[in-house]
């Protein structure tokens, strides 16, 4: 491909709205353009190397023994309310509605309707395993769309699905898959590492992200570098030690605390109470149902861990106004002791219209009590006593408080211990560009995709799902391999490997014949060449080719031809000047030496 021949629109500033370093090149490098929020279109350069992670892909799923298949990005809602995730993925749908009034979907993910296919199409155990994939277009309301490809409205996503007799089975083709996505993003030039990790709205029991490390990624992950166990923060668990026990104390001891409010607050003087030896009591809505949440006063509720262990399809903090129209009392000053709580409830005639109109009325005046483990056999704590301006002191977990149910709710801080060695844990943002999930039977039993097994018995399949953000990783690609200059492609995914740079471009020229020369053996090797014919100055084109990124470059100008030379400058390396009968060769011993890395 020749330079003039194609659309390259460099820019030397990136536009105002970029914020991290991918985004801005990708738009300075000339590799996509913005059209609205979330939504873009892919430039020549830019889909030339997303089509080069695209088959990278492709080779590895098919050696994996997975089947390419398309499914359409339309969808008809019934598929979804049938899996029940209509209600629970309803803020990331799109939802349109044809001439005839009828709603469809826009297809965030494939799942209903591959177990739909399955459910059509797979019978008997003999047609037993499947995996099939697709790389297509999706959708996602995103509120926020942000840094580029990373959160858009549209993207590309590779979507495969497993279908198993067994359980066993299942698990093999999760490690097919797992196997799979490291040599993918090995062979796409990406430092990746597998983290364990909550399975959302998905579902399923078992689910690893893959994740590239990046300042700017969106996700934290906690690691341990003595033993290798990493995990997603909303997954991640550590060995730190619960609340060191005291003796159970005397009798609870109601005290003033008044505009005492805060954790903060009530560890100053004159209460100087530890953090660590507060309650905090948190309000939460849970599938319409208020429950009370209790944490140490110096941890941090998980939101994901609390809405994996109860089961709740969706969570929320409740409002002050139905705080106290549960409690009587205002935030800041709410506890779960057994005897101020049940008060409370049972007394709530002045608040019952109030309660009833917010569709928050408690069974019996009860109301569920989680505690996160770090508090159990926890005495000698300080609460809130449901009454605005007091808390109580000598409170005992055990004694005091009836605890519905113990989980791990808190959020894990860096320095803990690992749980697996002891160690301390590290905390690192990510990017996360691929997630593989064991289902089980969640889909496959909602819509039907049962096969006759070997006994003449009726089940469920046992299902996978595996999913490669693959505009994301392009992205990720550049946001991992850049420098003050621009982007520094591997050559797996470089749009093109090889940039000839002739300084003078007049037909007849001996620089420009040479570059004609060299272009054509480069090509008839199979090698990606572009030839920057442009009639720009060399401070131009040698910008353009270091911001794009092209791994090799080969200088052509009058002064080193005079003396028999090119001069051959790899994108991170330094420049080597070469006969320039020799170029081709040369060019084709870095080619092979960069791969073979």
């Amino acid at each position: 491909m020749k330079w003039t021949q194609t659309l390259i629109p460099t820019l030397r500033e990136a536009p105002s709205d970029a914020e991290i370093v991918s985004h801005k090149l990708l738009l300075r490098a000339g590799l996509i353009r913005k059209l609205a929020g979330g939504v873009y279109t892919f430039l020549p350069l830019g889909l030339r190397a997303l089509r080069k992670v695209e088959q990278i892909i492709r080779e590895e799923m098919d050696r994996a023994g997975a089947i390419e298949v398309l499914m359409p990005a339309l969808q008809p809602p019934e598929i979804w309310q049938q899996s029940g995730r209509y209600e629970t993925a309803g803020n990331v749908l799109f939802k349109l509605k044809d001439s005839g009034n009828r709603e469809w979907l826009l297809s965030p993910t494939a799942e209903e309707v591959i177990t739909t296919l399955a459910a059509n199409e797979i019978n008997s155990y003999r047609q037993l395993p499947k995996n099939f994939y697709q790389i297509s277009v999706k959708f996602r309301d995103e509120i926020r769309p942000r840094f580029g490809l990373m959160r858009a409205k549209e993207f590309i996503m590779k979507d495969a699905y497993s279908f198993d007799t067994t359980d066993e089975g299942a698990m093999a083709a999760y490690k097919k898959m797992y196997d799979a996505y490291t040599r993918i993003f090995a062979r796409c030039g990406l430092k990746t590492f597998p983290v364990e990790a909550d399975t959302g709205v998905i579902g399923g029991n078992y689910s690893h992200e893959f994740m590239v490390p990046a300042e700017t990624g969106e996700n934290e992950v906690a690691f341990c570098e003595a033993c290798g166990y990493a995990a997603n923060i909303e997954k991640a668990t550590s060995g730190i030690p619960k609340t060191a026990a005291r003796e159970i104390g005397g009798a609870i001891e109601k005290f003033a605390t008044p505009g005492a409010v805060t954790i903060e607050a009530l560890s100053k003087e004159p209460y100087k109470v530890p953090a660590n030896r507060q309650i905090k009591t948190l309000v939460y809505i849970a599938d319409s149902k208020p429950i009370l949440i209790l944490i140490r006063g110096d941890d941090q509720l998980n939101e994901t861990k609390l809405l994996a262990k109860t089961g709740a399809v969706a969570a929320r903090p409740a409002t002050p106004g139905e705080i106290y129209a549960l409690l009587g009392a205002h935030p800041g000053s709410l506890g779960a002791v057994s005897l101020t709580l049940k008060f409370k409830l049972m007394d709530r005639r002045e608040y019952f219209d109030e309660l009833k109109n917010l569709g928050l009325i408690v069974a019996k005046g009860e109301i569920q009590v989680l505690a996160d483990e770090r508090l159990r056999g926890a005495n000698g704590m300080t609460t809130g006593a449901n009454e605005d301006g007091y808390h109580l002191r000598n409170v005992s977990m055990e004694r005091d408080i009836k605890v519905t149910a113990w989980f791990d709710l808190r959020t894990v801080t860096a320095g803990e211990p690992c749980a697996k060695c002891g160690k301390p844990l590290k905390i690192r943002r990510a990017i996360e560009v691929g997630h593989v999930f064991k289902l089980g039977t969640k889909y496959s039993e909602k819509l039907n995709a049962t096969f006759l097994d070997v006994d003449g018995s009726r089940k469920p399949s046992v299902m996978g799902c595996y999913g490669i953000g693959v505009t994301r990783t392009m992205q990720a690609v550049i946001e991992q391999g850049n420098d003050k200059d621009g982007v520094i492609w591997p050559l797996s995914v470089a749009p093109y490997q090889v940039c000839i740079t002739p300084l003078a471009v007049a037909p007849k020229s001996q620089v420009m014949q040479l570059a004609e020369k060299i272009y054509a053996e480069l090509t008839a090797k199979g090698v990606d060449v572009i030839l920057d014919d442009r009639d720009e100055r060399p401070g131009v084109k040698f910008k353009d080719s270091e911001l794009v990124g092209f791994p090799i470059r080969i200088g052509i100008g009058e002064k080193s031809l005079a003396k028999g030379e090119v001069e051959i400058k790899p994108r991170n390396g330094v420049l080597q000047p070469i006969k320039s009968e020799d170029t081709v060769p040369a060019v084709m011993r870095l080619l092979e030496e960069n791969m073979a890395k």
